[in-house]
């Protein structure tokens, strides 16, 4: 699966990631016993609560970084269990999004090549990005296919949606058997 990841996505995940340092800068002792992370997490955010105006929005930024070294599932599990955040599922909204995109992308260009070259274009296309989201998540992929194909043909927008919406509940599904699969 491409990692290429634009820039304004980059800034959108790293301003989530400051949220949700924000969010746990908020967080009350008895919560921060309750966290899912390492000490040096929970120490950063005891540093975060004395201060004030720019000193705090750089220690929240130091703070997502450091989140994001620890590792941030389960921090953003905890927030949406404990506090209702909705980073989490921003960000997997997003990331349906952008995998939507870079299989239709991947599909457009193979139709075309092989318009050029006078071929007819299957619903069994081959591709490296289908195949990767199709390893990588519990999908329907006749039902991916069809659908991406059926875009690509005709370019109408409800199988544009359709195929994000395949996507998402992958997603979910995966996220579900994930918190399933935890102690």
């Amino acid at each position: 699966m491409s990692e290429y990841v634009s820039r304004s996505a980059q800034k959108r995940r790293f301003k989530d990631e400051e949220g949700a340092a924000a969010e746990l800068a908020l967080l009350t002792d008895r919560d921060l016993k309750l966290l899912p992370s390492t000490d040096e997490v929970k120490a950063e955010i005891l540093h975060c609560r004395g201060l004030k105006g720019g000193a705090r929005k750089r220690q929240v930024k130091y703070l997502a970084k450091v989140m994001r070294e620890a590792g941030m599932e389960a921090i953003l599990d905890f927030l949406t269990e404990r506090k209702g955040s909705q980073i989490k599922a921003n960000s997997l909204q997003r990331e349906a999004e952008r995998l939507r995109d870079v299989i239709v992308n991947e599909a457009i260009e193979e139709y075309q090549q092989l318009l050029r070259g006078g071929e007819a274009w299957e619903p069994d296309w081959q591709g490296e990005e289908i195949a990767a989201v199709v390893r990588r998540y519990p999908v329907d992929e006749g039902e991916l296919r069809r659908t991406v194909h059926h875009f690509v043909k005709t370019r109408m927008p409800n199988s544009y949606r359709e195929t994000f919406r395949i996507l998402k509940a992958a997603m979910e599904k995966e996220e579900l058997l994930r918190k399933a699969a935890q102690p």
